[in-house]
């Protein structure tokens, strides 16, 4: 059961992931489609489906089975997941940023710029590279 589980959570990382990498991707257009536009109100469409078929549930499964794994395999008191749980968090915080972001473009109320979204795009990156490394290597 547990080597199961873990190819599922592998599979929701994946997932949110990959959301987590397009969606600012989309900010970054999005702010450049005048307000009321088609292009504009067709990006809307994408953020919300994105957010909502593939963002929230691979979150969702990735949090669940994550922490079974961790419960079944008794990581609650390594060091390494320590650190691996307070980056998810951090993840996390990330998507409901996100999410924010998704609602203010909706209301056509969107401040952030450009460069905003092109930096924070990097973000998720640099989470999952340092989640990985703690995973994979165990340091501490």
């Amino acid at each position: 059961m547990y080597e199961w589980a873990k190819a599922l959570h592998v599979i929701a990382v994946i997932s949110w992931m990959a959301g987590m990498l397009y969606l600012p991707r989309l900010f970054v257009y999005h702010v450049e489609a005048e307000i009321g536009s088609k292009q504009s109100e067709t990006f809307k469409v994408m953020e919300r489906r994105l957010l909502k078929a593939i963002i929230n549930p691979a979150m969702a499964v990735t949090w669940i089975v994550g922490l079974y794994l961790a419960w079944a395999g008794h990581w609650f008191s390594a060091g390494w997941f320590h650190g691996k749980l307070a980056l998810v968090i951090a993840m996390s915080a990330v998507h409901g940023m996100l999410s924010a972001r998704v609602r203010e473009f909706a209301l056509d109320r969107n401040t952030k710029s450009q460069k905003y979204y092109r930096i924070i795009n990097e973000v998720p990156t640099v989470l999952m590279i340092l989640i990985v490394i703690l995973v994979i290597v165990k340091p501490f």
